[in-house]
Parts: C-alpha cells; structure tokens; sequence
C-alpha cells in the first residue's frame, strides 16, 4: 500500500534523510539516488519537492539558519536588554552545544566533500542574521553606545570576517594565536561600532569559547 504524507512533512522527510547523507557521505559524493533509496521513493516524488540536489541543500542550510534567526529575534526583541546585553546574548546563542545537531553539521562542514555547505552556510548566515543584528546596532545608537554611520554594513563585515578567521575549517590557530585574534577582533568591534574601549570585554569569553 502507498504511503500518502502531508506536503510538509514528505519535504521535512527529503531533508532530514539528504542532511544525515550529506554529512556522512559529504555533499558532492551523495546522489539524488542515495537520497530516494534511503526514502523509498519514486524520482518523480523527489523532483515535486525540489529541482536539483542543490536545492535541497540550500533548504537545509535555510532551515539550519532560521533556528538561529528565531532565537535573535527573540532576544533582540526584549525591551529589557541593552544593546550591548543583546548583542552577547545573540552571539553565544548561536554557539553550537556539545553534541547537539549543530555541531555536528559544523564537524562535518569541514571535510573537503563538503566545502559547498560550509561555505553556503555562511553565506546565509550573514544574509539572515544580519538585519537582526543591525537593529541592535541601531538601538545602541539611539542610546548613545555606539555611533557608527554604516550600521547594517558594518555588521555584515564584522560577520564575515569572524565567520573565517575563528572558522577551524580555514584556520588551526594555535592556543596563543587565537587568544591574540580574539583580543584585536574585540578591539575592531569597539572601534568599527564607535563603542568606547573595554565594552566588549566579555567578548573574548565568547569568541574563546565558540573556537
């Protein structure tokens, strides 16, 4: 008898199956195939859902930054925080916990077969987290902590070039070589957000701790 699912549960179901075979069997090794045979599905079934086998990893990579993009908003959200309370508590909910899903998928996002989803997630996280984080910058501004004319701009560098410097996929600093990248990249935060110095000093705590 066939098996008639809910549309976004059969999609949910092509996502969850194609992301465990991504990281196992990295990205460019696994085929549209592996993917309806681990699902027992037809190819017609599969391309009702998506185009191609970079779709579905861009779905993935979508529905992986959104949970971030939730979890900001949130925080951003509350009337309750500072801007510079926001924005601590935005960067270390986005730290990946020992042995949760995430930090799995950031494990394998470093193996060469998957060199495309690294650097697709980190695009979309820029993309995504962004805006939210332009508005904490703007709140700062209002409240006279920070004074920077390029808000969301400066944001999207700063993201970016945290994003790779503290990424193990790019670089194996050692011990000391980090703790030194931590303490300017603090320092270029400060200055870039027009912040007076020592305001992010709990950022080494985080930078530290996510590397």
């Amino acid at each position: 008898m066939r098996i008639v699912k809910e549309h976004e549960e059969r999609r949910n179901e092509i996502l969850n199956i194609a992301q465990a075979l991504f990281v196992t069997k990295g990205f460019t090794k696994t085929t549209i195939n592996d993917i309806l045979q681990a699902i027992g599905i037809a190819k017609g079934t599969f391309y009702h859902y998506f185009k191609s086998k970079e779709e579905v990893l861009d779905a993935i990579i979508e529905r992986i930054i959104q949970a971030d993009v939730v979890k900001a908003q949130h925080i951003a959200a509350n009337p309750a925080l500072s801007a510079v309370d926001k924005l601590f508590a935005i960067l270390l909910a986005q730290a990946p916990q020992q042995g949760d899903e995430k930090e799995q998928l950031i494990e394998h996002f470093h193996q060469p077969d998957n060199a495309e989803m690294h650097q697709k997630s980190l695009v979309q996280a820029v993309i995504h987290l962004s805006p939210v984080l332009t508005e904490v910058i703007q709140q700062g501004i209002k409240e006279k902590i920070f004074n920077t004319d390029y808000p969301q701009e400066t944001v999207e560098f700063l993201l970016v070039s945290a994003q790779v410097m503290f990424d193990d996929g790019f670089f194996q600093w050692q011990p000391e070589e980090m703790q030194q990248r931590a303490v300017a990249f603090v320092q270029l935060m400060e200055r870039a957000l027009g912040a007076k110095n020592g305001s992010f000093k709990k950022m080494l705590t985080i930078l530290l701790k996510q590397s």
